[in-house]
């Protein structure tokens, strides 16, 4: 494997750990607006004030926490495909070593 095939392997997972971590930035973006949408659908419909402002609370904080979780979902996800990026890269420099040394391949 040429040193321009792993450069493009690694540049390839770090490219799809990014997409992922903007994909679940996205849909919180999405949950939190749609919570923010739920709750002034909420304020703009006849009820008690306060019973108003604790159930928009309570979507927001769901929404908040959804969000969270996802973008903290997506930010493992990435870490590992990283984590495995280095380890592939670790092996293809092993094998070349032992190319260039003349070792025996395994």
């Amino acid at each position: 494997m040429s040193a321009e095939e792993i450069t493009s392997s690694i540049e390839s997972i770090e490219n799809e750990a990014e997409k992922a971590l903007e994909e679940a930035k996205s849909r919180a973006n999405e949950i939190i607006l749609k919570a923010k949408e739920e709750a002034s659908g909420i304020l703009s419909s006849e009820m008690p004030l306060d019973e108003v402002k604790g159930e928009c609370e309570q979507i927001l904080n769901k929404a908040g926490e959804k969000a969270n979780q996802e973008v903290e979902e997506s930010k493992k996800k990435a870490s590992e495909l990283r984590t495995s990026a280095s380890k592939k890269m670790g092996k293809i420099t092993e094998r070349i070593v032992k190319i260039i040394t003349g070792a025996k391949l395994e």
